[in-house]
């Protein structure tokens, strides 16, 4: 890797204020020292001479001396205004100094228009970063600079860290958010665990153990610096490590969303997709009747009906879950991809009804390929960006809303985890909960983004050019 490569995308990352911060701060130790050099050789010789030169060229033309005459004008004018009176020797020096700041701010910017400008710290460290044996030399201590560099080198790398560093950011504030509503929620937690007998110095007692008697700054440091050492800390009931309790739980939500996603994509997509090919239809009101019906149906009446159906009177499906009867996910599954699957199906209609009027598929069709050829290779393509973004937008929501199935079902999965811990409320489990989803959104959106540019060239051109 040639030095010169570090030059080149130091120069193009640094157009961006926020790169140079995130450039500085990484290679500090470097910067600390090549900053101080910078400073005693930043007058550069040539420049100086240049400028030197042009300074006694102003001077000594006509222009400098009506500057002077201007300014003399301007301050006796402002002396008789005030009714102050003036030195004929004090107005020649105040004349003379503002005459030769405009001096050199004039020589300064014909300099300028000369193309001729002294060196910024930016274009003085890429000239060092040219140099191997600089880069050699400050590559231990700077290394996390150069790894950004050669992060942002490329663009799909690049899109990837900033996507992490954007979700970390998320992750905090959500927290924190989160951790602040439940602070200021009337619900005692030392009450409510230790039920309403439980004396003032047993209150006491609980909330010092706990550190819930600590002011509300120091609180939530304890919670969010938990985040960064992933301990999540102990819940108030039942003393349960918290994040053993999520890694228990979170699968069985997981695993039910994916397969309610996966069924939702395989009905919906080509349902949407012969809906927009014959519109009006009877095949098609047929088909968005029923995916608003669909959408109109609440999910735990759903899943009551379902229950009372096919587990008491029909005894095809267990009534509850079971982890080792996998019967047990197939009620759920339907409940949670009902809707999913009506709002994909229409969503897909609605998106392919856009692009199919399009001029490039009346052009595809004018050069004589068949219908299902244009459908497949131009149409599904150019169509599936709304469609992704919906996807996504609804797999969250399952994440963090599937508490309702998960309660008809009695399912033992994260969303009821919080739910059943929000009313203490236990903080340390409410805000793992809420973590581990906003991590996993967070991860969905990114798999989204890298998905718009596997099936759009335009933004996956884009990227590359910023």
């Amino acid at each position: 890797m040639k030095a010169a490569f570090f030059s080149r995308h130091f120069e193009k990352a640094t157009t961006k204020k926020g790169n140079f911060l995130a450039l500085v701060l990484l290679g500090f130790l470097v910067h600390l020292f090549t900053l101080l050099f910078y400073f005693l050789k930043r007058n550069d010789p040539a420049y100086k001479r240049k400028y030197e030169q042009k300074v006694n060229d102003l001077r000594s033309s006509n222009d400098f001396a009506e500057w002077i005459q201007d300014f003399r004008k301007q301050e006796q004018a402002k002396a008789q205004f005030f009714n102050q009176s003036l030195k004929e020797k004090e107005l020649e020096a105040i004349a003379s100094e503002l005459a030769s700041e405009k001096l050199h701010k004039e020589a300064s910017l014909q300099l300028a228009a000369e193309g001729i400008n002294k060196p910024s710290y930016k274009e003085f460290f890429a000239g060092l970063l040219k140099n191997p044996i600089f880069v050699a030399l400050t590559f231990i201590p700077g290394i996390f600079m150069y790894v950004l560099l050669a992060i942002y080198s490329n663009p799909f790398s690049y899109f990837i860290v900033t996507r992490i560093v954007q979700s970390i950011f998320v992750i905090i504030g959500v927290a924190t958010l989160v951790f602040t509503i439940l602070y200021l929620s009337p619900f005692d937690p030392a009450r409510n665990i230790l039920g309403v007998g439980a004396t003032q110095e047993q209150v006491d007692n609980f909330n010092r153990l706990y550190g819930l008697d600590q002011s509300y700054i120091q609180q939530l440091w304890n919670s969010l610096s938990g985040l960064f050492t992933f301990d999540l800390g102990t819940s108030f009931a039942g003393k349960e490590d918290v994040a053993q309790s999520i890694l228990n739980k979170f699968p069985v939500t997981l695993e039910i969303a994916l397969v309610s996603l996966v069924m939702a994509i395989i009905i919906a997509i080509p349902i949407g997709i012969i809906s927009a090919v014959r519109p009006n239809s009877f095949i098609d009101y047929t088909f968005m009747i029923i995916a608003l019906i669909g959408l109109s149906i609440p999910s735990f009446w759903q899943g009551l009906i379902m229950i009372l159906t096919f587990s008491i009177d029909l005894k095809w499906f267990p009534a509850t879950y079971n982890p080792n009867n996998w019967l047990s996910l197939v009620m759920p599954i339907i409940v949670l991809g009902t809707s999913l699957t009506a709002s994909i199906a229409r969503m897909t209609r609605s998106s392919m009804l856009e692009v199919i009027h399009e001029d490039y598929i009346i052009t595809a069709k004018a050069k004589g390929l068949s219908g299902r050829k244009v459908i497949s290779k131009h149409a599904i393509r150019n169509a599936m960006i709304p469609i992704i973004t919906v996807i996504g937008l609804l797999f969250g929501g399952m994440l963090g809303g599937a508490s309702v199935t998960e309660k008809v079902f009695n399912i033992s999965g994260i969303g009821s985890y919080i739910v059943d811990k929000q009313f203490i409320p236990d903080i340390p489990a409410i805000l793992g909960g809420v973590v581990y989803i906003a991590v996993t959104i967070s991860l969905v959106n990114m798999i989204i983004d890298i998905l718009y540019n596997f099936f759009d060239p335009r933004i996956r051109a884009k990227m590359k050019k910023s």
